[in-house]
């Protein structure tokens, strides 16, 4: 401060500077003036949930969807899961054991058809020998064989081919094959067994009516190996 005033005086009139006078500091506003609002006294608002559950039920329903899956139980999932397999293996193993059921009856149906018509192709083959031998048989006369001044040979002959024959006959039967006559019983015309090679009217007998076979019939085990071939009667 004292060296300030020393050099002002020492200064000419001209050269002296003269510094502002600092004016004191006066605020921009009155604080007096600024008015705040009064304090209100704090009231507790309370919220209703159901207006907002009711006023939209879809976001409500999407909610629970959203949140059922995080509560499923993993060992209800895994259990249903196995119940599945379960079901599916059962069916499974019911279906093998009707499969192979089926399997096993028509093994055997093969094998006992196989074992009754084995010797089908040897049945057919012999067929023809046995009607040689049934034409022999038929071509000697009966009033020949019954009188008592025949031919003893030709009475031995027949006699002994009649045994052939029987005992032939005898022993295809044990394996099967069987001959039938349709004329002998009159049995009525059966496409099944019988082969029609003619028809013609035979007064006192019905239509239909096999009168006469021109070759005996042969099955082998209920399967006709060859149809008999007759004549049936037609009156109409």
């Amino acid at each position: 401060m004292i060296q300030r005033c020393l050099l002002r005086n020492s200064l000419p009139r001209s050269t002296r500077i003269y510094l502002p006078h600092k004016a004191p500091y006066r605020p921009l506003y009155d604080p007096s003036s600024l008015r705040f609002p009064s304090r209100q006294p704090i009231t507790s608002r309370y919220y209703s949930i159901a207006t907002e559950a009711t006023s939209d039920p879809q976001s409500s329903t999407a909610e629970k969807s959203v949140s059922e899956p995080k509560d499923e139980d993993p060992l209800k999932k895994e259990l249903e899961t196995k119940n599945r397999e379960i079901i599916d293996l059962k069916d499974k193993y019911l279906r093998s054991v009707a499969d192979f059921r089926n399997l096993q009856e028509r093994t055997k149906r093969d094998v006992k058809s196989a074992r009754e018509f084995a010797i089908s192709q040897f049945a057919k083959d012999l067929l023809e020998s046995i009607d040689n031998l049934d034409r022999a048989l038929e071509t000697v006369p009966a009033d020949k064989v019954g009188k008592e001044d025949s031919n003893k040979e030709l009475v031995n002959l027949y006699n002994g081919l009649r045994m052939t024959e029987t005992i032939l006959m005898q022993t295809l039967k044990k394996h099967g094959l069987e001959r039938f006559d349709p004329s002998e019983q009159q049995e009525r015309f059966n496409p099944n067994l019988h082969e029609a090679t003619f028809q013609t009217k035979v007064e006192g007998k019905e239509d239909g009516t096999v009168f006469i076979t021109q070759q005996k019939g042969f099955s082998l085990n209920g399967r006709v190996v060859r149809a008999a071939k007759v004549g049936v009667v037609k009156n109409s």
